[in-house]
């Protein structure tokens, strides 16, 4: 098992390793995704409970008050 993962190790930084346009994509990929989750949400989709509620009891109250009208 130990030699199996070795082997799947290896493949994948060879891979990568010998990647020239790929390290590219790759860079964009993930800068992509950090603007996405990290900077987007911060924009759009603020902390509604803690902008409105100042304890943990009255936002747990609110979220119980919404699931059960919704229901």
């Amino acid at each position: 098992m130990v030699k199996f993962v070795k082997q799947v190790w290896r493949f994948y930084y060879d891979g990568f390793r010998g990647m020239k346009v790929g390290k590219r994509l790759w860079a964009i990929i993930l800068i992509k995704i950090f603007i996405l989750f990290f900077i987007l949400r911060l924009l759009f989709f603020p902390d509604f409970l803690k902008s409105r509620f100042k304890t943990e009891k009255e936002r747990g109250d609110y979220v119980r008050k919404q699931l059960i009208q919704r229901k």
